[in-house]
């Protein structure tokens, strides 16, 4: 994974904070949008440590397995859009979020996120 969505969607994954922070620009305009609430920032720190880490894959939520990642640069805002397998204490679900995003100097600087929040994933053979 070499483009900016795809290191996105790689660092978001293995919940390595250095690497979502390096691939935010300082003062990114970030919203997104989950099933219980909108959020906003312009800090790294708090998009990261706060929002991103600290509770949509807070530590009690394990990332088991990347299901797909998909990128689309066909229109002015690249999109990235990937499914995760996740283990709550109460289960295991899945999710997945589409990301609309600009980039200056090979970082991101607007980012949009919608999310579907965890849906219970089908039992696995």
């Amino acid at each position: 994974m070499g483009d900016v969505g795809a290191r996105f969607a790689k660092a978001l994954a293995a919940k390595d904070a250095a690497g979502l922070k390096d691939v935010l620009r300082p003062g990114v305009d970030f919203r997104a949008m989950t099933p219980s609430r909108f959020w906003e920032s312009a800090d790294v720190d708090d998009i990261v440590d706060g929002t991103i880490l600290g509770t949509w894959f807070a530590p009690d939520r394990e990332i088991l397995s990347v299901l797909g990642v998909d990128e689309d640069h066909d229109s002015p805002v690249d999109r990235v859009a990937y499914r995760l397998r996740v283990r709550l204490p109460d289960g295991e679900y899945l999710v997945e979020q589409q990301a609309y995003y600009e980039t200056v100097d090979d970082r991101i600087s607007w980012l949009r996120i919608m999310c579907t929040g965890f849906v219970p994933a089908p039992s696995q053979s």
